[in-house]
Order: structure tokens, then C-alpha cells, then sequence
């Protein structure tokens, strides 16, 4: 009920942007409401200060207050960024919404203060289709804004690397590392997780980082001068990189293989939630989740290469167990 008359609510308003004067009909009907309804919604926007005048007579109805613009929509900042991840994300996950949710978010920009539409603005995403997808972690807001803000205002970023399960490292641990220096330049949502691309001030290379794997630290506000992502391809970069601090999905049934294809190729098709790692120029080795062995073995199968070093034996077990039922098609 209460996101029925927050949606009607932003219908009015837009409706009112469109055309200050309304009668009670026409509003009932592009609402398909009731005409009580749109009374108590018409309260509602008064309520929050919309100057709603009631317009008396037989052409009656409403109008926005004369010489009131529409006050700004009342966001703050975490409500602002609320919008901008859902509308630059909904593409990916509901078919068809994506010319839709780009002129929504344009909308919105229209009407919002220039604090919070800077707020909205500073993400800057990339959105990669993968048909492994499932939940990623949870990401905390003010290190999703932290590191939007860096990438758009091209600021360099201080963060700790977080262990996989979100703990800083003491710094007597020996996977303790100390603070890097980042020029961010790309955030990248793929697979349900989202990823960092930057250039690493250290090493002078080019990492990608699980956002949710970062402590940042407070703004620098140095400014770097843009460089090209390898190969000119953020998408590509990101999807082929093998060690982006991934860690395996939480299943019934993980194994692992080594597999006779290089790391770049094996991570563009691995499943969200895979370890991809390098063994030499022509080897990897995949570690994996599924609800079953056999469904282990089966995404194995389609990188059509040789395995070897297959753990636990129970994935050993179904890849055999397979091998016999498909040896066995032809004879039935």
C-alpha cells in the first residue's frame, strides 16, 4: 500500500511538470484511480509542500500554486544514491527497462538540488551481462559513494585490502599489506558483485578490486590524468582478469579442476562466484560451486578441455558416473 502512494505520488508530480492544471477526472483516470483517491494523494503532495491549489467550478480540479515552480524532490544523500545504483542497474536485472530507467534518471537530475545531483552522478558504472548471476555481498553506501566520487572526480584512492571476510588484516598478520594508492578509473557491476578498475601507483599496473573488499580511506583529492584501460576494453579487461579477489559462492557441493586453457579465457566464461587462477601460459585451475556434484562436473564440461587434479573425490565420482550415462545414449 505504501509503494502504491509513493508510485501514484510521483505520478502526480510528474503529471503536474507536464501541465500545472488538472481536472479531478482526468487525474483519476491517468492514475486508474478512484477520485477519493486522488483527494487524499493531492494531500499527500501538500503535506510535503507541493502548493496544490484546489481549482473550484464545473472545469475544476487542481493546479500547481501560480508562479511556484516544483520544489526540489526531497531526497538525501543515501536516497539519492539509492536511485542512481538502481536506475543504472535495472537493465540487468528486468527485461526491457533500460531506455526507461535512463530517461528516468535524466528526470530526476531535472528536479533534484545540485548537491544531490552531483550525488547522483558520481557513479559512473559499467554493467556486464553474465547468465551465472546470484546475490553478491552487501556493499556499505559510504564506501559505494567514496569510491564513485574518486572515479568521477578522478581523485586518487587510499584503501586497505579487506580479508574475504570483511576483517582488516592486524599488522603483525602476514597477509597484512600496507595502504594502496589507486587511480580509479572504472566501476563495473558483474555477476551480482561490483568491481573496481584502476591503475595501482605502486606497481604501476592495472588491477581489478571487489568494492566490497576495500577500506577506504578519506578523500585525497589529488587528481590523476585519465589513462586507457588494456586493450581499450573495460568490459572485456574485467571479465578476463583472473585474480579480481573473488572468492567461491557459498554451495552444497564445491571442487575444483586444473584445466588446459589459459586464466583469461577461463575467467570470461567462469560462473559469478568461481576462483579463476594462473598456473602458467596454456593451465588454469577453476574452483567452483552447484547444488550437486554432477552439476560441478557438468560446468566443467562445457570448457571443452582436458582436466586433471579433480578434488574431492566426489567430484571424481560424477564426472565418472557421467562419462557412463553419455557413453550409453547410443545403445538405448
Amino acid at each position: 500500500m505504501v509503494a502504491d502512494t509513493s508510485r501514484r505520488t510521483l505520478q502526480l508530480l510528474s503529471l503536474f511538470a507536464a501541465r500545472r492544471r488538472w481536472s479531478l477526472g482526468e487525474l483519476a483516470s491517468r492514475l486508474d484511480v478512484s477520485e477519493r483517491t486522488v483527494r487524499r494523494d493531492v494531500e499527500t503532495l501538500r503535506r510535503l509542500g507541493y502548493p496544490v491549489a484546489t481549482v473550484r467550478g464545473p472545469a475544476g480540479g487542481y493546479q500547481l500554486g501560480t508562479g511556484h515552480p516544483l520544489p526540489p524532490l526531497l531526497f538525501d544523500d543515501e536516497q539519492a544514491l539509492a536511485v542512481a545504483v538502481a536506475l543504472q542497474t535495472a537493465s540487468t536485472s528486468v527485461l526491457g527497462l533500460g531506455e526507461d530507467a535512463a530517461r528516468a534518471a535524466d528526470t530526476l537530475k531535472q528536479v533534484v538540488p545540485p548537491a544531490l545531483r552531483s550525488t547522483m552522478e558520481k557513479l559512473r558504472l559499467t554493467t556486464l551481462r553474465n547468465y551465472w548471476e546470484f546475490p553478491g555481498p552487501p556493499i556499505a553506501p559510504g564506501a559505494l559513494k567514496a569510491v564513485g566520487s574518486a572515479v568521477r572526480q578522478q581523485h586518487v584512492l587510499v584503501f586497505d585490502a579487506l580479508r574475504a571476510d570483511g576483517t582488516r588484516p592486524d599488522p603483525r598478520a602476514a597477509d597484512f599489506a600496507p595502504p594502496r594508492r589507486l587511480e580509479p578509473h572504472h566501476l563495473v557491476v558483474w555477476a551480482g558483485r561490483w568491481y573496481l578498475v584502476g591503475y595501482d601507483l605502486a606497481d604501476d599496473t592495472w588491477r581489478v578490486h571487489r568494492v566490497d573488499r576495500l577500506h577506504v580511506h578519506t578523500a585525497t583529492g589529488t587528481r590523476f590524468a585519465p589513462r586507457e584501460v588494456p586493450g581499450g576494453d573495460v568490459a572485456h579487461f574485467v571479465m578476463t582478469t583472473h585474480d579480481r579477489g573473488d572468492t567461491v559462492a557459498a554451495w552444497e557441493c564445491v571442487g575444483t579442476a586444473r584445466i588446459k586453457l589459459p586464466a583469461e579465457t577461463v575467467a570470461r566464461w567462469a560462473p559469478g562466484g568461481s576462483v579463476v587462477e594462473h598456473l602458467d601460459d596454456h593451465h588454469s585451475r577453476l574452483t567452483i560451486g552447484a547444488w550437486s556434484w554432477a552439476g560441478v562436473a557438468g560446468i566443467l564440461a562445457t570448457f571443452d578441455a582436458d582436466l586433471s587434479e579433480l578434488e574431492p573425490p566426489e567430484l571424481v565420482d560424477a564426472g565418472r558416473r557421467l562419462a557412463q550415462r553419455w557413453r550409453g545414449v547410443n545403445d538405448r
